[in-house]
């Protein structure tokens, strides 16, 4: 056994995993979103893909600062520890462990699932044939990552490929379609469509979806140690990866317009509607056989972070059993007890999102948690984008003489972005309460059980820390 990672990724894994990561699900719905909440208005719609691309790309832009000055064994634990020392990235680093990876692992864990199920013809996606698959795909992943690396980096740039092929299709033959039948001209003729509300309501709610849409990117600095001359390669993925899906999200919205009318993609099945009606049923089930393999791909991203993080502490002789988790197999060259336990904890949140969101008490029709039933796939963007802003901050004190662009303008603008996108989440979830109808009429405060669960994770993990800090 050792305790190095050796580099075995390259600049095209690098941008594959960024692109990967962000694209997945997510862009099929939110499309469909984004019309909903502008009403079917086409160029609002696109301003508001527009304002949450800046957003990713901005922030990409601040982390790529970073990678160029920083490189230890994972990307964001090592940002945070170089600008304000090593009991934050700590913290940051423990929540990334036990909260953000593995709560978005095990829900692409039941998305990959539930659209397998679709592509076979089952509606079945909420109950136990679901759930078995989800757990498989789940252990399949972490099979991949544990046991051959290099193939699940194979995997994540095939993956990928595949991805982008309806997506690039919809942009090209959508956009030709209906410049041909005039879907295209016609959407782009609908400012009347926001009624009395204004532009700048519809407008907000859209770009909360597409920030939703856009998030993951900044998993890919989890493989840092393990990438080839990071310090250049990383900061051009992380920027190039955030460009290639900026255009790729802002063609295909407009690509769909060209499939079927405004109103039925924004009243009907969405994306499925306009691939039927260009392509046919042999369309159809093609997307969702490609929409299957994007979640998978998405999910073997997350699993690749998941598998790491808590390594990432343990190398810092922090965290709990620190000389068990820093091991690293010299067969596979991976953390093998630092992957199970992540395995373990995805395993948890992917039971709690169940109980949570699928599942409910069939006489009271309350969900299994309760009150403290909430959405892990989303709810932990509340919690990342703040935690971004004192690394943003300290690093303009820090830095800020040797480039002022580079060092203040930046980073000044990129704690704007990250405080819209927490207020994004909150606006989107609501901590105020509301009335949840699974709950027979009971309210709901969906946020701030969050942030109490957020807390007690925390403070767990403090104490691990100051054990450490003892014996050090």
């Amino acid at each position: 056994m050792g305790t190095e990672l050796k580099k075995k990724y390259g600049l095209v894994t690098a941008i594959c995993m960024v692109v990967g990561i962000v694209i997945g699900s997510g862009v099929f719905f939110k499309a469909q979103n984004v019309l909903q909440y502008t009403q079917g208005n086409m160029p609002l719609g696109i301003l508001a893909w527009i304002i949450g691309g800046i957003v990713i790309i901005v922030c990409s832009y601040n982390f790529a600062t970073l990678a160029n000055k920083y490189e230890k064994v994972n990307g964001l634990v090592d940002y945070a520890e170089a600008t304000l020392g090593s009991k934050y990235a700590y913290m940051l680093g423990w929540f990334a462990t036990t909260i953000y990876y593995p709560g978005m692992t095990s829900v692409l864990a039941w998305v990959s699932a539930r659209y397998t199920l679709v592509l076979f013809g089952s509606d079945d996606i909420t109950g136990g044939l679901c759930l078995a698959l989800s757990c498989l795909y789940l252990c399949l992943s972490y099979a991949i990552n544990t046991l051959s690396p290099i193939i699940a980096g194979k995997f994540q740039v095939g993956s990928t490929a595949v991805k982008l092929v309806p997506l690039i299709i919809m942009a090209v033959v959508g956009t030709i379609v209906g410049l041909k039948n005039g879907n295209t001209a016609a959407a782009f003729q609908t400012w009347d469509l926001v009624e009395q509300t204004g532009v700048g309501a519809p407008l907000f709610a859209a770009v909360v979806a597409t920030a939703f849409a856009y998030e993951g990117w900044i998993i890919a600095t989890s493989i840092n140690a393990e990438l080839k001359n990071s310090k250049k390669n990383l900061p051009i993925a992380l920027v190039v990866g955030s460009l290639i899906i900026v255009a790729v999200y802002i063609l295909y919205y407009i690509g769909l317009a060209g499939g079927a009318k405004i109103a039925d993609l924004k009243d009907g099945a969405g994306a499925p509607t306009a691939f039927l009606n260009i392509f046919g049923n042999v369309g159809g089930t093609a997307l969702n056989a490609m929409i299957v393999v994007s979640c998978l791909g998405t999910l073997n991203g997350l699993m690749v972070a998941s598998t790491r993080s808590l390594y990432a502490l343990s190398a810092r002789n922090q965290g709990p059993k620190v000389k068990m988790f820093k091991e690293v197999s010299a067969e596979t060259n991976m953390p093998t007890n630092a992957s199970v336990f992540g395995l373990i904890v995805c395993a948890v949140w992917l039971f709690y999102f169940y109980g949570a969101n699928l599942w409910g008490n069939p006489e009271t029709g309350k969900p299994l948690f309760g009150i403290f039933s909430f959405d892990s796939s989303e709810l932990p963007i509340v919690t990342i984008y703040a935690l971004y802003i004192p690394i943003f901050f300290a690093f303009m004190f820090k830095h800020g003489k040797e480039n002022a662009f580079k060092n203040i303008v930046m980073p000044l603008i990129g704690i704007i972005a990250s405080g819209f996108m927490v207020f994004a989440a909150v606006y989107a979830h609501g901590i105020t309460p509301y009335l949840n109808a699974k709950a027979n009429g009971e309210f709901s405060f969906p946020v701030l059980f969050y942030l109490i669960v957020f807390a007690v994770t925390m403070i767990i993990g403090a104490c691990f820390y100051k054990k450490n800090r003892k014996e050090d």
